[in-house]
């Protein structure tokens, strides 16, 4: 009992969701296969309103669900058809919601095509290396064209839609209809006779090659070698129009031009009825306006002459007004010209009246005088300066001079030798001294000397 609970335990601890297992298997698948090829035959084909297309592929003895998303269906030509033998490129993978392995496709086409894609390219690059494909070998499309031939089945929805275009936009241009088959074993011998015949009636100035859309194998008689060169020998421009606009083919190559369908290689060849009327009215506006400005400068014209044709009378009148205009305009510019001189000449009189030594020695006398002035004014002043100078400096010695102390009535006592005597130790009793004083000297006998002790 209690080895059963625990391996209860061990298988709840590493078990995983359902979810998480298809999760890892279709990682699992994915990243096992790279895209892929598979042959098969379609069962239970449908297709829902998102626009996907869900079926089964398979064989005598297994089958295998497919899914082809609307983004990459839609570039196909038509839709498949159950039991259609058809080789899918797709992914591997696995829809997790049911868990069924599944392949996601991403192209489709019949069985077999594989080989006529081949043939193609074999074609195709033969053709090329030849030159056939060579732009300079292409002829221009005439502009409007006069007449128009159709390589084409009588009865197909190709020549249905250029007839319709063609009525559309210019329902007067001539069609000729070369009728041949556009599919089959036949098809390549009648397509290169109508291209033929069409040349030898020499009707038609360019010509269109085409067929509605198809399947490859559909489209065979336009990738067919002799085709290809009948079309390239044909010396009338020539137009392919073959399927859709995915749809290529050889003679989409050969041809002068090629058109993506039917109907836009109609719109290629015919002139819009409506932009050519259109163009016409309004070249017939401007030729009316045209007309109307030419008009009214020929009448502009003849008046300005008729204006300028005049009486002799009044010619003479204008021509003896223009003299006396001149003769006045002379008078005044001779006026002016002596005006001018008379003030040049008074010009140069004063200059040369400036120059005369007279006038020289005039100015030179009055700048003689002028510096005579300047120099007694500069000797006043300096002699005024100087006197004021010397008052100053003889009061300064005024006040330091003995003189001075004398008036004030100090006396200079000199012994006989004119020595000053400044102490009474330096004379003698009995010596004879001079007084100087303010006023007049003494002359003395010292009859007694006292010194300071």
């Amino acid at each position: 009992m209690q080895n059963s609970n625990s391996f209860k335990s061990g298988t709840q601890s590493h078990a995983i969701s359902v979810s998480e297992l298809n999760r890892q298997a279709r990682t699992l698948l994915e990243r096992s296969f790279l895209t892929i090829q598979v042959e098969g035959e379609i069962s239970n084909f449908v297709r829902p309103s998102s626009g996907h297309w869900y079926f089964t592929l398979k064989d005598d003895k297994a089958q295998v669900r497919c899914a082809m998303f609307k983004n990459r269906n839609q570039v196909l030509s038509k839709q498949p058809k159950q039991g259609d033998k058809v080789i899918v490129r797709a992914k591997v993978s696995l829809y997790e919601g049911r868990g069924d392995y599944q392949l996601i496709c991403d192209f489709l086409e019949p069985a077999g095509s594989g080989q006529l894609q081949v043939a193609f390219e074999e074609l195709k690059n033969k053709l090329l290396k030849e030159g056939l494909f060579d732009r300079k070998q292409k002829q221009a499309l005439p502009e409007h064209p006069k007449h128009i031939g159709i390589v084409t089945s009588p009865t197909g929805a190709a020549v249905h839609d250029i007839l319709t275009v063609l009525k559309r936009r210019f329902p007067g241009l001539p069609v000729t209809i070369y009728p041949t088959a556009v599919q089959g074993e036949d098809a390549p011998q009648q397509i290169c006779k109508a291209i033929i015949l069409a040349e030898a009636h020499q009707v038609c100035d360019v010509l269109v090659v085409g067929r509605g859309g198809g399947s490859l194998e559909d489209l065979q008689a336009f990738n067919n070698e002799q085709v290809a060169r009948t079309l390239f020998d044909c010396e009338i421009p020539t137009i392919s129009a073959v399927g859709h606009e995915v749809d290529v083919v050889i003679t989409d190559f050969i041809a002068d031009i090629r058109a993506a369908t039917p109907s836009a290689a109609a719109e290629l060849v015919s002139p819009d009825q409506q932009e050519l009327q259109l163009r016409l009215n309004q070249l017939s506006l401007r030729l009316k306006r045209q007309q109307k400005q030419q008009l009214f400068t020929a009448k502009q014209q003849l008046s300005n002459l008729q204006s300028r044709l005049r009486h002799p009378g009044q010619i003479l009148k204008e021509q003896a007004q223009r003299l006396d205009h001149v003769e006045l305009k002379l008078n005044n510019q001779i006026r002016r010209i002596l005006a001018q001189k008379q003030i040049k000449y008074q010009q140069l009189e004063g200059r040369l009246k400036a120059q005369s030594p007279e006038q020289l020695l005039l100015r030179r006398e009055e700048q003689l005088q002028a510096l005579y002035q300047r120099l007694k004014q500069a000797c006043q002043s300096s002699l005024k300066s100087q006197q004021l100078k010397l008052s100053s400096l003889a009061s300064q010695l005024q006040t330091v001079s003995p003189l001075a102390t004398l008036e004030r009535g100090y006396s200079i006592t000199k012994d006989s030798d004119k020595k000053v005597i400044q102490s009474a130790s330096d004379v003698v009793s009995g010596q004879k001294i001079e007084v100087h004083l303010h006023k007049g000297q003494l002359h003395c006998s010292v009859d007694e000397v006292i010194t300071e002790h």
